[in-house]
């Protein structure tokens, strides 16, 4: 028998599930996520082997879901010295790189930026002309001061020669050891979304070096060192470790992906709304097709506004910790802070003096966790008046995720999912699964490689037929880049946004594909 591990690092809690090679949930546990965040993964990895008692050769594969790279933009810390280099001048000058950008990140990612000629117009003809020697001496100048160095040009999606060249010349002048990052590679349409999205990722490779490194170290101190390892993406997929080194923004939301396959794999439903509710907040997104429902909007990430895909959810402060008081006009209130982890010792069910919504659900009768006792002195009314301001909030974020008036099917999942009542308006059904505490990490375990390409595609110039081949293609090669087995690669979405301004009936086409894991 082979066994897969998933490991889903949350706010409050680190996750970690073993599946059997016919996806059958053999054992999974919670542990505290930890303040330096590798100790859980560490401790998480340690209990789920220990207790399952597996043969820790037998196990194929390994997935981590992280929060590293998203509390690292938050925080600001760990984040490499990054050089942004935008081939666009004069089109562009008057709107630099770091524009709009939160003071406190720009300081330390250092502001070192240059404008050089270069780019493209929307139908493909030059911006300026491109300078190699330009490029050659502002590199030269930036030697010894970054680290990283973020390449953008203008209109790369239509057209991105001209960034892997500098790419080269970059690698000539300023070694291996600076890492690399391409905007076409990255983002979509939009100069300025995509270039602060191709900056965050450069900023980011240590992280992900140093949260990779300690995942493989983790594995081998277990004894699983035959293991194919991944990290998961913000698409619900995973990708090579390798990849994620090179794409470490992927994994920023990576967690409410998990949850939401994990729930449907769970519920064996397809199409619903998914809700997974944690100690501190309750994220909800929706399933379509078995896949997360993507942002069709920018999205912002610490302050920064980028453009690179990114799940459509809707995060609010609610959770198993969340702290529950009662105003002076006798309102009652529900967050958005949180005891988070410490809800075993700080909960009233447990002894504690913070009253929470684990303890109204324990009051109501609809849990039995810690001591009754220690709640029975919250009046019925009470309960209910709280109980009453979580479903309000749940309904009014389900309502934001929406796209028609009818009622959804919701799956409830979370270590929290109890406090949700079991009546809302506008929903239809309410599954839940006893292993949903869990799901996080079930969908790191039971994810598939994914493969996205995007670009602008001119259908005078080229016939749709071609471009739909060339733009799978090189959806297929991402997907083998990322660690797919060949011959297992599936179409799963194609999306194709007519350019409004543009003469020559401009598309822009995106493609996403998914792919069987590489065994060993």
């Amino acid at each position: 028998m082979n066994y897969k591990i998933g490991i889903d690092v949350g706010g409050t809690n680190t996750d970690a599930a073993i599946l059997d090679e016919d996806l059958n949930l053999v054992h999974s546990v919670k542990s505290p996520t930890s303040e330096d965040i590798e100790s859980g993964i560490f401790q998480a990895l340690h209990r789920v082997l220990q207790e399952a008692n597996i043969d820790q050769t037998a196990v194929t594969h390994a997935m981590l879901g992280t929060t590293q790279c998203t509390n690292a933009i938050v925080e600001r810390k760990k984040l490499a010295k990054v050089g942004v280099l935008r081939l666009g001048y004069p089109a562009t000058v008057s709107v630099t790189p770091f524009t709009a950008w939160p003071q406190d990140i720009v300081d330390v990612l250092t502001e070192n930026y240059a404008i050089a000629k270069g780019g493209y117009e929307f139908d493909g003809k030059t911006l300026s002309a491109f300078d190699e020697q330009e490029i050659r001496d502002i590199l030269t100048s930036w030697q010894g001061k970054v680290e990283a160095v973020a390449i953008v040009g203008v209109f790369s999606s239509l057209k991105n020669d001209q960034e892997f060249y500098v790419h080269d010349i970059s690698r000539e002048v300023l070694g291996e050891d600076v890492s690399i990052s391409l905007s076409s590679t990255i983002g979509s349409v939009g100069l300025i979304e995509r270039e602060n999205a191709t900056i965050l990722n450069a900023a980011l490779f240590k992280v992900m070096q140093a949260t990779s490194d300690g995942f493989e170290k983790a594995l081998a101190q277990e004894g699983v060192e035959n293991a194919e390892v991944y990290l998961c993406q913000n698409d619900g997929t995973l990708m090579s470790i390798d990849y994620a080194r090179e794409f470490p923004i992927l994994t920023i939301a990576c967690g409410p992906t998990n949850s939401i396959r994990g729930a449907s794999y769970l519920a064996g439903l397809e199409n619903a709304v998914v809700l997974d509710v944690g100690g501190t907040t309750s994220d909800i997104g929706v399933i379509t097709d078995g896949f997360p429902r993507e942002s069709s909007v920018a999205v912002d990430v610490g302050g920064v506004r980028t453009n690179f895909r990114m799940p459509d959810i809707v995060s609010i402060g609610l959770g198993g910790g969340s702290i529950v008081r009662q105003a002076e006009n006798g309102e009652v209130t529900v967050g958005p802070d949180s005891v988070g982890y410490k809800i075993s010792e700080k909960a009233l069910a447990f002894g504690g003096n913070t009253l929470t919504t684990t303890d109204i659900a324990v009051r109501l009768g609809k849990i039995e966790i810690g001591d009754s006792e220690k709640v029975a002195h919250i009046t019925q009314d009470f309960a209910e008046k709280a109980e009453a301001k979580i479903a309000q909030m749940v309904e009014e974020a389900i309502d934001r995720m929406k796209t028609s008036s009818g009622d959804v099917t919701l799956i409830l999942v979370g270590g929290g999912n109890i406090i949700v009542p079991d009546q809302l308006k506008g929903v239809e059904e309410i599954i839940r699964d006893e292993k949903g505490a869990v799901a996080n990490a079930i969908g790191a375990s039971i994810s598939q490689i994914g493969g996205q390409y995007e670009q602008i595609y001119i259908y005078s110039q080229i016939a749709r037929e071609q471009a739909l081949q060339d733009a799978r293609g090189k959806a297929d090669e991402q997907a083998m880049k990322a660690g797919a087995i060949e011959g297992t690669i599936e179409l799963v979405e194609v999306e194709e946004i007519p350019l409004a301004y543009h003469p020559d009936n401009a598309t822009r086409l995106r493609v996403k594909v998914v792919g069987d894991l590489m065994q060993n």
